[in-house]
């Protein structure tokens, strides 16, 4: 199981939605970077860096956040949010992402995925798929799609996604518990999917359970900020 603590970006600051709803922000720290040095210093590898402002705006707006935070911590980062061009892709990377997120894009133009996907190599991208009630929501979770959860895990398989997360947007934020269920049946359906599940872990029996379904990993956010779950009591179910 790998933790993958998670930063969400609104004007530079490290913030948390509920429900994906704008209107819904606490700010949980002014400086992002302090926030990324303290899960590596405790001994995290990876962390997961969303630009909200990127996702509404439909352009990256908070790349500067990741070059301080790469600059300043040796995690790998996975960073999304507004990606369009495939000059977003080499500018994340450059700018010293281990991986670019991706997840409107790769609903409504899955061709232009497959193209990035040969040219930089799937180990360079997150595939997200953010879901309401089993159907893909897109443009930071403001647009409704037809496209359903399973139907979307079969492309992203197609073109040779490999690292693929699941949100649960009505789970997101919530400290309800995370969307097991869903996560169960897109595994038995496509058993062959390394899934991430995202979204509603209040509790580290969340985690656990996650791992006994078959979870690959898991991305945390509110529950840590929200001290429900201390650091120091994810990395022991870190590998």
């Amino acid at each position: 199981m790998t933790i993958i603590p998670a930063i969400d970006i609104i004007n530079g600051k490290c913030v948390r939605l509920a429900k994906g709803d704008y209107t819904q922000i606490k700010v949980y720290n002014e400086n992002p970077v302090e926030v990324a040095k303290c899960f590596a210093d405790k001994g995290f590898k990876r962390m997961h860096l969303v630009d909200l402002d990127g996702a509404k705006a439909g352009r990256i707006c908070n790349m500067a956040v990741l070059e301080k935070i790469a600059s300043a911590t040796n995690l790998l980062i996975d960073f999304g949010g507004g990606v369009k061009e495939i000059v977003d892709v080499k500018n994340i990377l450059d700018a010293g992402a281990a991986k670019v997120t991706i997840g409107s894009l790769a609903a409504k133009h899955p061709e232009l995925l497959e193209a990035w996907l040969i040219e930089f190599g799937a180990d360079h991208f997150f595939i997200g798929a953010d879901v309401l009630h089993e159907k893909i929501k897109i443009n930071g979770w403001l647009d409704d799609t037809n496209i359903n959860i399973f139907e979307f895990a079969r492309t992203l398989l197609s073109l040779g996604a490999i690292d693929i997360f699941c949100t649960d947007i009505s789970k997101d934020g919530m400290m309800e518990g995370p969307s097991v269920e869903l996560y169960k049946k897109i595994m038995e359906q496509h058993p062959e999917i390394i899934l991430i599940a995202s979204g509603g872990v209040s509790k580290v029996d969340d985690v656990i359970r996650l791992k006994e379904i078959g979870c690959a990993g898991v991305i945390i956010g509110k529950a840590i900020y929200e001290n429900l779950i201390t650091l120091d009591q994810l990395i022991i179910h870190n590998s």
